[in-house]
């Protein structure tokens, strides 16, 4: 099913006629009027992948709702456009308004998920230009490989955080939620970058104690009852975590009894790298970045949470 799936996704990329293109043309609406319509075609399809009751009809609803959505992006000036009643998926543009970047997983039978996404950047003539995310999750050897656009360790992404440098190109930390299976979730800190004008995924910026190697993403489990802190702090200028840690000694290593002890961690920019702080003090403000994602049910699902 994922090689058809990826196969759709590609194909989808490269689809250019579309019914709301041919409405444009015969009822010369503007683009506005042409993204509403599209936004219109795409909340339904997702309510549809959602709602479904099996695999079979999740998976054919986002297949349709990928090929709307690509059609969609390829108006000009799409970019612009915010798809903001376009709940049930994340968008995230990048604080310097290089890009954006749309997330959202597909929930499958026995509780675990896949999950899709794509870039898309800004451009100076407001063509289309963008990369589609193929989830590679399960064709990671090593959790901490640096990866590409075809081979994504898939996340729905809520914030994008640019690391800048005077003598070196940005690169951006992504945060993002990554439900797991049945018994814990996951959350993530990766980091996209770009090399010769293509996206690249996870980079060595992550450093620990000095026994410990420079690491090219972070990833957390945790029992999947429980919520995790996991945000940049503009009062303190870092990206603040709970600190996990399991019920009870003997469980360590077993992430389902895993979860936040009240103490917090952080990662610090420093000399463009990010350098772990242990045991910061911080007030846990009530956040909406904190509870996302309490996992929801396969049947009836609500619309995901707005971050």
């Amino acid at each position: 099913m994922f090689n058809i799936l990826k196969s759709f996704l590609i194909l989808s990329i490269s689809c250019c006629a579309v019914t709301e293109a041919t409405a444009q043309q015969t009822y010369k609406l503007d683009n506005k009027q042409v993204l509403n319509i599209f936004q219109d075609s795409l909340r339904r399809l997702a309510s549809k992948t959602y709602t479904s009751s099996n695999n079979p009809e999740r998976f054919a609803s986002n297949v349709h709702f990928i090929k709307t959505l690509v059609n969609a992006l390829k108006e000009k000036d799409s970019f612009t456009y915010g798809f903001d009643s376009l709940k049930q998926i994340s968008i995230v543009r990048s604080p310097d308004n290089a890009f954006r970047i749309f997330s959202w997983q597909v929930p499958e039978d026995g509780g675990t998920y896949r999950f899709f996404g794509a870039i898309q950047m800004k451009t100076s003539d407001g063509n289309l230009k963008l990369y589609p995310l193929i989830d590679g999750t399960e064709n990671f050897k090593d959790l901490n490989e640096i990866s590409d656009y075809k081979k994504w360790y898939g996340s729905r992404y809520y914030e994008i955080i640019p690391i800048t440098s005077s003598s070196k190109p940005p690169y951006y930390v992504l945060l993002g939620w990554k439900g797991n299976n049945q018994k814990t979730s996951k959350k993530v800190m990766d980091v996209l970058s770009f090399e010769k004008a293509e996206p690249v995924f996870g980079k060595a910026v992550f450093e620990g104690p000095k026994s410990i190697p420079v690491k090219n993403r972070v990833i957390f489990e945790y029992n999947k009852l429980n919520s995790m802190t996991l945000r940049l702090d503009k009062n303190v200028s870092m990206i603040v975590f709970d600190h996990l840690a399991p019920f009870d000694p003997s469980m360590t290593g077993n992430f389902e009894y895993y979860g936040s002890d009240s103490s917090f961690d952080a990662y610090k920019v420093v000399g463009g790298k990010l350098k772990l702080v242990e045991n910061i003090e911080l007030k846990n403000d009530p956040n909406a970045l904190d509870d996302f994602y309490i996992d929801p049910a396969i049947k009836n699902t609500p619309a995901p949470k707005k971050f």
